[in-house]
């Protein structure tokens, strides 16, 4: 907490602030930053797959390791995510979340005819930060909006970015629904991404809105998900978009292979859209969360 006291800062009590502030990323070694620098030296030993995070700078791991910490402590308080363990965070989530950015780049190098530089990228529906703050710390040029509804894994978020220093990434409270006709972020963003939120056919009408007419929706799917993208075909037509390119993503998880589907908006996306779940046909829906899960459908009348 800071305290007041009246008066102006001495110049060497703010040359002390400035100091510290430029200090490199360092905090004392907890049980769990330890066993993180085991199981990745382990892994190199061992020659496990881990060429996502291995391409990563000394900063950038550094990072990773500050934001794995922080995620493992406030989980013991909090439910933020199902894996207790620093090797499964690592495998299911950092490198699953690193797994991704290959398939944006190239894909929006392909469809959008830009510089995969300074991308204003969104994640929709991050929890704990996956993939937005992994995003965020191995992309540092792209500008990174993490998007969440629940109020306590927003304060956790922020807590995130702060403790790994980065300054690329904002965390926005509210939900897609909602926040897809605010202006400020209606049709703003060059690429949507989506992991583990919900299926195909309700993930386009949460995502597409935010995203600019020419840009990109980049959702995480498992090994098969052609199913889910059949069901999606007219929520894709109505928002404006198709599906471009289907991307095989090695993830080096245990968990085998995994799918990103790109689609490209070649339309606005009408403004009616997206629906505010609690209100369909102007009648309050009284389990918003059943009906997202089974009466979210577009073109339903």
């Amino acid at each position: 907490m800071m305290i007041c006291c009246g008066r102006a800062p001495s110049r060497s009590a703010v040359s002390l602030r400035h100091f510290i502030k430029h200090l490199p990323l360092t905090k004392p070694p907890t049980r769990l930053s330890i066993k993180f620098n085991l199981y990745c030296s382990a892994g190199l030993a061992s020659g496990a797959k881990l060429s996502h995070y291995e391409s990563l700078s000394a900063r950038q791991k550094d990072q990773i390791s500050l934001y794995v910490d922080s995620l493992l402590e406030w989980n013991q308080k909090m439910n933020l995510t199902a894996v207790r363990e620093v090797e499964d965070v690592m495998e299911r989530h950092v490198e699953d979340s690193l797994a991704i950015i290959p398939p944006i780049q190239d894909s929006y190098s392909s469809y959008c005819n830009g510089s995969c530089d300074k991308l204003n990228v969104v994640d929709v529906g991050t929890g704990a930060g996956l993939p937005g703050i992994i995003l965020a710390i191995a992309c540092p040029d792209w500008n990174v909006t993490l998007m969440e509804s629940m109020n306590k894994r927003c304060i956790f978020l922020e807590h995130a970015v702060e403790v790994t220093g980065i300054s690329n990434a904002k965390v926005v409270r509210g939900r897609a629904e909602n926040l897809g006709q605010n202006q400020e972020y209606r049709e703003f963003y060059d690429v949507a991404v989506a992991r583990a939120v919900a299926e195909m056919r309700i993930l386009v009408e949460y995502c597409l809105p935010l995203v600019r007419l020419g840009g990109l929706f980049v959702a995480a799917k498992g090994h098969d998900p052609k199913e889910e993208i059949t069901n999606a075909e007219r929520a894709l037509q109505i928002m404006g978009a198709s599906v471009v390119k289907l991307y095989s993503v090695d993830s080096h998880s245990p968990h085998g292979q995994r799918t990103a589907i790109v689609c490209l908006k070649g339309h606005s996306t009408p403004n009616k859209y997206p629906r505010d779940p609690v209100c369909f046909n102007d009648i309050l829906v009284e389990d918003p969360q059943k009906f997202r899960n089974s009466l979210f459908v577009i073109g339903r009348k």
